[in-house]
Parts: structure tokens; C-alpha cells; sequence
């Protein structure tokens, strides 16, 4: 079996870079043989080393839909018995459309939440345009689709497709927690919300931002013990808007609100765990990365049902919340009531649920097992 994964290469792919590359990994050590192909921006050299030893082919792509005629050299050269698109819109599902018609060989497609109504609906007329040239037949042509959850498949549905889907979900490696150090960081001075991820629309940072405001000016006493921290690449120039929106809400840098920028590698490690909780007030994702992350940290988490993860709130490992201010307001209010035992007690649920369901040599499993049902294999239970 030889896969060839399209995808981002960089920190500019968000969650993608990091649930992909980890899955490429994880199949790679089952000894199923996999490489990847993306593309090769000003960013992408410090960022490639992620994916060893997982082989990797960059090219460069000129134009909005990031097009290149290497690829399609690429492929050629590689002959891999099938392809894995993670990610959708844009040139790479175009060149593997044309591979699959060429070689009569099965394509298996992740769209990473991109299908999701919210999704669909931002920047619409681009999509439109897209798929009439080339996303619709590409994703009714897939052999298989991959959701990362039931939700997912559910939008997949009612974006009119009705290909095979296997519902396979994102996965994170635990890192070794010191416990002592844990409860010890609930004895110190502030507390820390932390957000981590794109600084992009779909986040729900504006409505959180307001609802930190509206606590601010209503219950002062409420913020004395807590502190928000946003980690984070700017997508889009959201940024200087968010920044803006904090400075007329009176939240300025370093007071109520902290910019801490882009977070990689140890900085990403040591600020998940100084964190006593998470926030991510998201619109639309896929099965977010930063969500297993942060459980696997051992925080609790505040979330929209948007992030597809309903056992969270099952196993009470997250707090429920809505994308507007009022509901953000109701669960940061939840939040900053609740005793140092019950903050802990909500980390250590998702922690355990994280041990129990999302680790990434079990979903590797469970992907190679979908790649050999497109090959001719046996069909797994996660195809439906």
C-alpha cells in the first residue's frame, strides 16, 4: 500500500498541519507506506521537520487557488496506489480528480469541516465558482469521504453527496503531566483562560471578547482571579480588528487581555501547562485539535456544540456554550465560580477521555483499515 497524502505543510493550515502530520506518523509506524505532498511556501522550511520521517514533497503554487503543475508531475512520478485530499477548494483536489480519472485509482477525501453550513456559507461565491469547476465532481467521484465526526457526516449528507463515509476522528499524544504540579498552579496569583489557534471570524473571539466586557462592567470582582490569554496566527488581518474591538471595550493589552502571538514547540507546551482552562467559542470546525490538546493538558474547557465533540459534555470534561456574547457570559461565569477541585476534576475528565478514545496509534488503525476497503480489503466498521 502506497499513500499519498495532499495537504498543508505549514503552521498557516491550522489544525490541519498538526492532525495530519500526526496521522501520517501513526500510519507510518503500522508500517503502511505513506508520503506527502504539499505546498512549499516562504513559511514552510522551519515547519517541514514536523513530519519526519513521514517523506515529503513540496512544490510551489502560484495564483488564489494555489495551482501547480508539479503535483501533477509529482504524482505521476510516485504512482501511489491511492490518494488521501485532506482539505478542500483548492488546486491539490483538482490534481487529484485528474490522477483518479487517469489511473482509474480511489481517492479518499478529508474535508476537515469544510462542509460544515458555516463553512459552505463564508466566502460562498468562491466556493461556488470552485465547485463548478472542479470540488463537486472531485467529491462525488471520491471512493470514500472521511468525517471526523457524526456531525460531519451528517453536513456531507446534506451537502448532497452519497459516497461511502468513514467517520474517524482527530487525535493527540498525551504529554507526561507532573499531578503535584497541577494542584500547585491553582494556588498561584491569576488564573489563565487560555485560547489557542487561527485568529480567524469563525472563533467566536469578538462575542468573546464582548463577553468578558459585559462581566468586566457588571460584576467587577468577577475578573480580579483570571486573565485571558490569545495564542495565535493572525488569518486574514482578524487580528488588528480583535485588537481594536479589546482597545474600545476598555480590555487593553496586559490588564484583562492578553496578544501573545503564534505558539509552537515548547512555547505551545509550557503555556498549555501554566493554563487553568480553555475556551474555544468556534462557529464551525471540523473535530478541533486544540480541544484534545488542551485535555490532554489536563484543562477543563469551555465550547461550542459546533465543535463536534458531544462527549466532552457527556463525560462533563467541557462546559457548554453558544458562539454569541449571553452564552460565553453564562459560561465564564460557570467557570470562575467552580473550586479548585471541581477545575481540576473537569481537566481530569477530559484527560482521561483523550487516554481512552483519541490516541493517535488507535486512529491509525482505523485509517489504514478504511485505505485497504478503497483498495479492494474487507469494509471496516467505521465505512457507513
Amino acid at each position: 500500500m502506497r499513500v499519498a497524502t495532499l495537504s498543508g505543510l505549514s503552521h498557516e493550515s491550522g489544525g490541519l498541519y498538526y492532525s495530519v502530520s500526526s496521522l501520517c506518523k501513526a500510519v507510518l509506524k503500522q508500517n503502511a507506506g505513506i508520503s506527502v505532498f504539499g505546498p512549499l511556501n516562504a513559511c514552510d522550511h522551519d515547519a517541514l521537520s514536523i513530519w519526519n520521517p513521514v517523506p515529503v514533497f513540496a512544490y510551489r503554487t502560484y495564483g488564489p487557488l494555489r495551482s501547480s503543475n508539479k503535483l501533477r508531475h509529482l504524482l505521476r512520478k510516485q504512482d501511489p496506489d491511492l490518494i488521501h485530499q485532506h482539505g478542500i477548494w483548492l488546486d491539490d483536489q483538482w490534481a487529484a480528480l485528474q490522477w483518479q480519472k487517469r489511473t482509474k485509482r480511489p481517492v479518499v477525501i478529508s474535508p476537515r469541516g469544510m462542509l460544515d453550513p458555516w463553512a459552505v456559507r463564508n466566502s460562498a461565491w468562491k466556493k461556488k465558482l470552485a465547485g463548478t469547476l472542479f470540488a463537486n465532481e472531485s467529491l462525488q467521484k471520491a471512493n470514500c469521504i472521511h468525517a471526523l465526526c457524526e456531525s460531519e457526516a451528517e453536513s456531507i449528507r446534506a451537502y448532497g453527496l452519497n459516497n461511502p463515509i468513514a467517520i474517524i476522528p482527530n487525535g493527540v499524544e498525551l504529554p507526561e503531566l507532573d499531578r503535584s504540579a497541577i494542584k500547585a498552579k491553582r494556588k498561584k496569583g491569576k488564573r489563565t483562560l487560555l485560547f489557542l489557534g487561527r485568529i480567524h471570524p469563525k472563533k467566536g473571539l469578538s462575542e468573546l471578547f464582548t463577553a468578558w466586557s459585559r462581566i468586566q462592567a457588571q460584576k467587577p470582582g468577577a475578573l480580579t482571579e483570571w486573565e485571558l490569554i490569545i495564542a495565535g496566527w493572525d488569518d486574514g488581518g482578524h487580528l488588528e480588528g480583535l485588537k481594536k474591538l479589546a482597545a474600545e471595550l476598555g480590555l487593553s493589552n496586559g490588564c484583562c487581555i492578553q496578544f501573545a502571538g503564534p505558539k509552537f514547540g515548547d512555547e505551545k507546551d509550557n503555556l498549555l501547562k501554566e493554563g487553568d482552562a480553555f475556551i474555544l467559542p468556534s462557529f464551525s470546525e471540523g473535530l478541533p485539535m486544540s480541544v484534545l490538546e488542551a485535555w490532554s493538558y489536563g484543562l477543563p474547557v469551555l465550547m461550542t456544540e459546533h465543535c463536534n465533540l458531544p462527549i466532552g459534555f457527556k463525560f462533563e470534561a467541557a462546559i457548554r456554550i453558544e458562539p454569541s456574547s449571553a452564552s460565553i457570559g453564562q459560561g465564564l461565569e460557570q467557570l470562575f465560580t467552580m473550586t479548585d477541585e471541581q477545575l481540576v476534576a473537569m481537566g481530569s475528565n477530559g484527560r482521561k477521555l483523550v487516554e481512552s478514545q483519541f490516541q493517535w496509534d488507535k486512529i491509525a488503525q482505523k485509517m489504514i483499515s478504511a485505505y485497504a476497503w478503497c483498495l479492494g480489503g474487507n469494509r471496516p466498521d467505521c465505512i457507513i
